[in-house]
């Protein structure tokens, strides 16, 4: 049996949002060339977010992408059939600041993926990294620009978060066997 114990709840989850937004906006300025891309599945609400936060601080609408990096994984010949979500990026990432966005940060190789998948779409000036949650224990030299919360874990244990989900509220789980 899996014992689990909230670390973020809803409440906690928008405000970890709030002040990555406002340290997203020290750190580039003007959001002129900055855009937000998020890592499918978990990335993506938390893409949204930043930008509804982002353009309440710069007056300005930021464009929002989504990137599927199943097929750029390390581990393809391990699984049994990738699940494939939809990539959608409706701009030119060509001289633009890119921040990648996903839920929890392990062991660094989504973000690998997902920076050679970004490759596909053009040559970012650069590329920033914004997570809800890190729980350390990285196998590859990848590190966050802007993180919601850490939370040191053990490797048996999982961290789930749940966003959008019809019935349940926002909130991020620690899950031990």
């Amino acid at each position: 049996m899996t014992e689990s114990s909230v670390i973020l709840n809803a409440h906690s989850i928008q405000r970890a949002l709030t002040r990555v937004a406002h340290e997203i906006a020290e750190r580039n300025e003007a959001g002129d060339d900055l855009v937000l891309v998020g890592i499918q599945e978990g990335g993506v609400p938390l893409a949204q977010r930043l930008a509804s936060l982002l353009g309440g601080i710069w007056r300005q609408t930021l464009p929002v992408g989504q990137l599927d990096v199943s097929m750029h994984r390390d581990d393809l010949d391990q699984r049994v059939a990738p699940k494939v979500h939809p990539t959608v990026i409706p701009f030119d990432v060509t001289g633009k600041t890119v921040v990648l966005v996903d839920d929890v940060l392990f062991k660094g190789r989504t973000i690998r993926a997902a920076m050679d998948a970004l490759n596909d779409f053009g040559r970012p000036q650069r590329i920033q990294l914004a997570v809800l949650i890190d729980r350390g224990h990285r196998e590859l030299p990848i590190k966050a620009d802007f993180v919601g919360k850490n939370v040191p874990t053990a490797l048996s244990e999982n961290v789930r978060v749940r966003l959008d989900e019809a019935g349940v509220e926002d909130e991020a789980v620690l899950e031990k066997p």
